[in-house]
């Protein structure tokens, strides 16, 4: 699920000492930003389920290597 994505995100960076930080989006939706250090990606609903190839993309936008996570 999304949370447990951005709980992972979150876990990861502060392991590697870069700042994490989440931001809402302004229109209304379920969509949001992630920020990992000067990197960021689009985050879909928090409560359901992030595909696989969505993983991969997002994991790529913030520079992470999906063997690390």
């Amino acid at each position: 699920m999304g949370r447990q994505f951005i709980a992972s995100v979150r876990r990861w960076a502060r392991q590697r000492g870069r700042k994490s930080a989440s931001r809402r989006a302004r229109a209304p939706g379920s969509h949001g930003t992630r920020y990992v250090g000067k990197r960021k990606t689009t985050v879909k609903d928090r409560k359901k389920e992030i595909g696989r190839g969505l993983l991969l993309k997002t994991l790529s936008d913030l520079d992470i290597e999906p063997d690390d996570f």
